[in-house]
């Protein structure tokens, strides 16, 4: 009895989320427009270290559907990385520090040079400023590279919504966080 009611409930379940309005994001898989799309996209050179660590996650991310023909759109990205000291302690030392990155990048159609989608994306990383130095820059460098796939993810990811409600041609739209 304990069977049939949980497989009843599971079959509500389910019944119940096809009505809700979800859709996959990779329908169709690697043949699918929105991977077809993210795998039409070249990302230039960022400048910096952070700029080396997000274009190759997002050269990770977006070429996960592997790469074929020549690239439709060109994924333009400035970055902002700040370390900021916070939390003084009782000798005026910096106890805690925040690292900020934040992006700002425009997908340019390279057919007609015409920007299809400008937003921003962020992430930010406490790091605990402890007596070994060594132990602190370690800290500060983990926290550069997780925020540099954190920042590239939310890229991918915003591009492809906007790959996907424009069926593999994006319209002009501006996003802000």
């Amino acid at each position: 009895m304990k069977h049939l009611a949980a497989a009843l409930l599971l079959g509500l379940a389910a019944t119940s989320l096809g009505g809700c309005g979800l859709q996959p994001l990779y329908a169709g898989g690697g043949s699918g427009a929105v991977a077809q799309g993210l795998a039409a996209v070249e990302v230039p050179a960022i400048e910096g270290k952070a700029g080396w660590l997000v274009r190759n996650a997002l050269n990770d991310r977006l070429s996960a559907a592997g790469r074929g023909g020549t690239p439709r759109y060109r994924l333009d990205v400035r970055l902002d990385d700040r370390l900021e000291g916070f939390g003084l302690l009782a000798d005026d030392t910096v106890g805690r520090e925040r690292r900020t990155l934040r992006a700002r990048y425009q997908l340019v159609n390279l057919a007609d040079g015409r920007i299809v989608y400008d937003a921003t994306a962020g992430a930010d990383a406490g790091i605990d400023v402890v007596s070994s130095e060594y132990a602190t820059i370690a800290a500060e460098q983990t926290a550069l590279e997780n925020l540099s796939r954190e920042v590239a993810d939310r890229i991918v990811t915003a591009l492809a919504l906007q790959l996907r409600a424009g069926a593999a041609q994006p319209q002009p739209q501006t996003q802000r966080p």
